[in-house]
């Protein structure tokens, strides 16, 4: 079980870090108003990958 919760801790660590990555490259292409759109949806799944991932290490 330990190691498996290893796994998906370094899977949601990979999601927030890939997603930080994709979400500075479109905010250059996009407009304004769809790039404040998708970092704030960004921000919203981060927190919940964080709630996520304290859930499991308890």
């Amino acid at each position: 079980m330990v190691n498996e919760k290893n796994e998906i801790d370094k899977l949601i660590d990979n999601m927030i870090t890939s997603g930080d990555e994709l979400v500075s490259n479109l905010k250059t292409i996009l407009p304004n108003s769809l790039a404040e759109s998708m970092v704030m949806f960004h921000e919203s799944n981060v927190e919940n990958l964080k709630k996520i991932k304290d859930f499991l290490n308890k």
